[in-house]
Order: C-alpha cells, then structure tokens, then sequence
C-alpha cells in the first residue's frame, strides 16, 4: 500500500466503522487466548497492534513500508519493518499471529503462510483476514494494491497447504455487501475517505447489527479465518 494510503488510513481508523469493527473482532477473537508473544503482519499504523498491547500481549507491529512503521512508532508501539515472508524471529518464537488484510497485498502468500508456521509455537494460533470475492473486484483493489481477492475455499487451501489446520471461517460484512458491491461498480479509486459523522454512524450500526446475527456462512466482503499449526 502506498504510503499516503497508510497515511489516510491510519487518520481514519479510530473513528471509521470498518475499522472499529475489525478491532472488535480481533479483540473477541483473542478473549480466549492467554496473552504470550504476538506479532501483528502489515501492521500499518499499528491499530490492531493497540488492540493486543490492550488485551495484555506483548505485541510488536511488523510493517514493510516506511510510512506505516513511522506511524506505528509514533503511537509508541514496538515496531519492526520486514518483509512478511522472510520475517525476522526465531522459530517457534510466538504465541500469536495477526495477518489482517496483509496476504491479498502478496505475489507469493505461500510463504508468507510458511513463514508464519515457522515461528508460530506448536499450540500458537493464527488469525487472518482477508477481502473476498473476486467479483467484488474493483477501482478500490487496485489503488490499495491488491493482488486478489479470495473465495472461502481458496483462503482455506491456502492455508491447509501450508500446514495449517484450518478451525474456524467465516464471512464478514455481510450485510452491506449489496452496498459495496454497487459502490463499486461506479467508484474510482480508494474508498479510504472520511464519511460525514451521520453517515458513519449509520454504516457503524448496521455492522454492529452483524455481531447479533447467524450470517457467517453468507457471502461477505471479507473472510475471517482461525488456525494453528497441524499436529
């Protein structure tokens, strides 16, 4: 992603619906867990790395691009720049790992995959997300720098070939996906941008709404996915 695009992102994210609400899932995705080691992929400006720091992680923010990583530091979190496939830890180093809308950015996801099972502790956990659909396709993908987008089966085999067992996937967004399916049709361009307070709001209740309902298996915009290494 470029870094104005990081930039843009990480003025919205406290505030923006969709981001409030991934750091919502990320959290209840963690309830769980014993806090350990985490390390947060494509970090950018390192909200989702706040999240875990929150939650009691020891948490480092890992982000490629100099723009993110700055902003990461500057929030005061940990913070590494590296390429997600060739990752700077030992192996078996860590409790956590969160790639959350980082694969998609990725020629070669396959080792990023592996590179994950490497340093993941046998009983560690990985928590992805990713865009779905490739139909959802569009003006957006590219200015973020998408390579693709995935189907529930891809991400899955994705992830069964590198030696994950796959414990949980579900669809998130569900609800608006007819939205964001006609918006992008017509739009140009990132949908990073700042929405009028009401607006917002709106949009924030009704993916709120979604925690309450049983549409996971339902096509979504984006893919939530759980796994850990395959004994």
């Amino acid at each position: 992603m470029e870094g104005t695009e990081v930039r843009k992102l990480a003025e919205l994210e406290d505030d923006h619906w969709w981001y409030r609400e991934r750091r919502h899932l990320l959290a209840k995705a963690i309830s769980g867990l014993a806090p350990g080691r985490a390390l947060d992929i494509g970090a950018a400006g390192g909200g989702n790395t706040r999240v875990l720091r929150d939650h009691g992680w020891d948490a480092v923010a890992l982000e490629y691009g100099a723009e993110g990583a700055e902003v990461a530091r500057a929030r005061g979190l940990a913070t590494v720049r590296a390429d997600a496939t060739r990752l700077p830890l030992a192996d078996s180093s860590l409790d956590l790992v969160v790639a959350f809308d980082l694969l998609e950015h990725l020629h070669d996801d396959d080792a990023a995959v592996a590179e994950v099972l490497r340093v993941l502790k046998p009983t560690g956990t990985y928590l992805v997300a990713v865009p779905a659909d490739p139909r959802l396709w569009s003006s957006h993908d590219e200015a973020v720098d998408h390579v693709r987008r995935y189907t529930r089966e891809g991400i899955v085999d994705l992830l069964r070939r590198g030696g994950f067992e796959v414990t949980d996937v579900r669809s998130w967004n569900v609800l608006l996906r007819p939205v964001v399916a006609l918006r992008r049709r017509s739009s140009s361009g990132s949908d990073l941008d700042g929405l009028h307070p009401l607006v917002n709001l709106g949009l924030r209740s009704i993916i709120t709404a979604e925690r309450y309902l049983p549409v996971g298996s339902l096509p979504g915009v984006s893919l939530l996915v759980r796994a850990q290494p395959r004994s």
